[in-house]
């Protein structure tokens, strides 16, 4: 709560050991202090937005996003409340929505704080110290920023709050706080390096690429096409950092190539020091997982495309229900493990994962059994597997929040959207990945002339989909679109191992509910408005 962190005292940057850059510091914070005897080096401030980078996102969050749309499903638990939104079944108590509200202001009143100190730090360069202001106007429109994403119009922070102010402060209107946004992404950009100016010491801070990216997702949430179109093109010709594709789908996620080319903005981890370990609970039981939690839906699988870049429901797809992993998108398989999945171990070697009951000739681990802690959809995940894993899987791999292939994306929707999607465009976004992907058959990746504005749509879209599953991002397209209705209402299925008497042997894992008067936005945390009266309520809550 916003009160809460008024009385936060700034000796939590002892969290500095977060720090979300790969350079190791050496801070030992002292035990108590004051605002006058603490702002005294350029290693305390460094201190205080490092803290604010690692109140920044967590891992949680981004892999259990994902099961708040149609996706993925979180079949053990209500993890980040995912499998309570997804189904409909929250209200304005659930721990999540606290947990959000709670967590980004503190991030921001940790961004507030250095701002309105930083200027008493003596023998501080200009540059370093325009540097340091610029990284913690980011992180402070970031919070800002995913504050309004969920909930719509919120407080807004632009100074440290008093008590008394947050005791009283009302929701400022969902438009003010956009233009905040903006403007400081836009004003930061010009103090941030570019990625090939950034030191390498310096490396995974934030750089001005990535504030013009962020500036850009932010327009696409508001379907503003043309400013969309503006960001991501100042990215695609390289006037704010040069970025790329990189060459290998499979590879992009793999520990030995982080800081790629196509890496814009990352949660920073360091093996040992700090690491996450959502795969525990995510990948085959046989490859180390503990059980599973978190597995893509048939819906997801289903979205994959004939290696023809033909939907499975297309008469000329070539798509067999009963070999139905085989000809499919490349990124299936770097993506979702699924029955026969040929899982590639360190060092070399393989084994086959069983998933189907009754298939397995040895130990049946991952087979999938009803009420058990195996897959609940009959699917497990791939994608950000880490082979230099610790023990219980632990990962020290950074996963990306903003990449280049989606600032791909974002012009080709945007193009389209306005009209202007033509073959230069495909060949720049859509075209050039799906040649990453995998896809060798002209059908896939030539441009269609005859597809007009809507099929092209669908494409698009289809396209974001399987591009950025298990990465968090679906739940956020599908409110933008204004189609989760659509696809959250209704039962999620998993692989085809059920009575084909109901829904054609296809697993119904859970039973969802999406009311559109009410849940395209979260409401403000109950204890909140306890607190605080001056905070309204969303619309249906």
């Amino acid at each position: 709560m916003i009160i809460k962190n008024i009385k936060v005292l700034i000796g939590v940057i002892a969290l500095a050991i977060t720090f979300t850059g790969c350079k190791k510091l050496e801070l030992t914070p002292e035990n108590s202090f004051t605002d006058l005897n603490y702002w005294t080096s350029q290693d305390k401030a460094q201190s205080v937005l490092n803290t604010a980078y690692g109140q920044m996102f967590s891992s949680s969050y981004f892999f259990y996003n994902e099961a708040t749309s149609d996706n993925a499903y979180n079949g053990r638990g209500d993890i980040a409340g995912s499998a309570s939104i997804a189904a409909g079944t929250y209200d304005p108590s659930l721990q999540r929505l606290k947990n959000e509200w709670n967590n980004r202001y503190a991030g921001i009143k940790t961004t507030n704080l250095l701002l309105e100190n930083i200027n008493r730090v003596p023998d501080l360069s200009d540059e370093v110290r325009n540097r340091m202001i610029a990284e913690a106007r980011f992180l402070r429109a970031w919070q800002h920023f995913q504050l309004m994403t969920w909930f719509g119009d919120i407080p807004l922070a632009d100074h440290d709050l008093s008590l008394e102010e947050a005791q009283s402060i009302s929701r400022t209107p969902r438009a003010q706080v956009l233009q905040f946004i903006l403007t400081e992404l836009e004003e930061a950009s010009e103090d941030l390096p570019t990625n090939t100016e950034q030191e390498i010491s310096n490396r995974g801070k934030i750089t001005k690429g990535a504030a013009i990216a962020l500036k850009a997702r932010a327009y696409l949430y508001e379907n503003d096409w043309q400013n969309v179109v503006t960001e991501t093109e100042r990215i695609i010709n390289g006037s704010v950092g040069s970025y790329g594709l990189f060459n290998s789908y499979e590879g992009l996620f793999l520990p030995e190539n982080q800081y790629s080319q196509e890496d814009i903005l990352s949660l920073q981890y360091v093996p040992e020091l700090r690491t996450w370990g959502e795969f525990f609970d995510m990948a085959p039981l046989s490859a180390g997982a503990r059980l599973n939690a978190l597995a893509a839906t048939q819906e997801l699988v289903d979205s994959y495309l004939t290696i023809n870049g033909k939907a499975i429901d297309d008469p000329d797809s070539n798509y067999d229900e009963s070999n139905p992993y085989e000809n499919r998108d490349p990124r299936l398989t770097n993506t979702i493990v699924y029955h026969n999945y040929e899982w590639q171990e360190a060092g070399g070697g393989s084994h086959i994962i069983y998933i189907e009951p009754g298939s397995d000739p040895d130990e049946p681990l991952d087979e999938y059994a009803p009420g058990s802690s195996k897959t609940s959809t009959g699917y497990y995940t791939r994608k950000y597997f880490d082979p230099e894993h610790q023990s219980g899987l632990a990962s020290g791999l950074n996963l990306m929040l903003i990449r280049y292939a989606d600032i791909l994306l974002m012009n080709a929707e945007a193009k389209n959207e306005l009209g202007d999607f033509d073959q230069g465009t495909w060949d720049q976004t859509i075209g050039a990945l799906r040649d990453r992907a995998g896809f060798t058959d002209a059908q896939a990746l030539n441009f269609d002339s005859s597809l007009n504005q809507a099929e092209y749509r669908s494409v698009i879209r289809n396209e974001r989909r399987v591009e950025l599953a298990m990465e968090g991002l679906r739940v956020f397209d599908i409110r933008r679109w204004r189609t989760a209705e659509d696809v959250l209402n209704g039962w999620a299925h998993g692989a085809q191992f059920g009575p084909s008497s109901i829904d054609d042997g296809y697993l119904r894992v859970n039973l969802r509910t999406f009311d559109p008067g009410k849940h395209y936005l979260w409401p403000i945390p109950r204890d909140e408005r306890l607190i605080n009266p001056n905070l309204s309520q969303n619309p249906g809550w």
